[in-house]
């Protein structure tokens, strides 16, 4: 399991790095048309902004495959380490409940309802832009279980690696 993680982890860190490239694209587009040519261009705009909640969702999933997602364990770590894998895996439970109701079964409802729908802009259905949604809920809820099962197996520690914990 943890070569399939790092395999997924590859092919992710590259699809960020081509639509983190194409927001810059984009956006340094927008702003010539806009600035320098006085025609602002009427796609650039949509596709930047699908691109970023593109972006932003697989980031998303490359944070919690990295446990860098954002937690506030300060109290969790003054647990006991069994207290402590048992609070950490009622979190990942909640966590991957939310990514698997409202990611990926609530995302896939708006994917078919958007599916033939159109964009104004854009020559793609409204479907094919929504797909982010449950795609990275497929995503997360691989990663939150992957770790779910490190953690409660004790192959990993319940609380954040230390490099991402801040002190208060």
């Amino acid at each position: 399991m943890t070569k399939l993680k790092q395999a997924i982890d590859r092919v992710l860190r590259t699809i960020c790095i081509a639509l983190f490239t194409a927001l810059i694209l984009l956006a340094s587009w927008q702003v010539i048309t806009r600035v320098v040519l006085n025609d602002p261009s009427v796609w650039t705009e949509e596709a930047a902004r699908y691109t970023f909640i593109w972006l932003s969702l697989i980031g998303i999933s490359i944070a919690t495959g990295e446990r860098a997602d954002v937690a506030i364990d300060f109290v969790v770590r003054k647990l006991p380490v069994a207290a402590q894998r048992w609070v950490t895996a009622v979190a990942y439970l909640t966590a991957l409940a939310f990514s698997t109701i409202i990611m990926i079964w609530g995302g896939y409802l708006n994917v078919v309802l958007g599916w033939n729908q159109a964009n104004p802009v854009l020559p793609v259905s409204q479907g094919m832009l929504y797909l982010a949604v449950p795609i990275a809920g497929l995503l997360l809820t691989f990663y939150l279980c992957y770790h779910f099962i490190l953690i409660i197996s004790a192959r990993e520690d319940a609380s954040a690696p230390e490099e991402m914990q801040v002190e208060l």
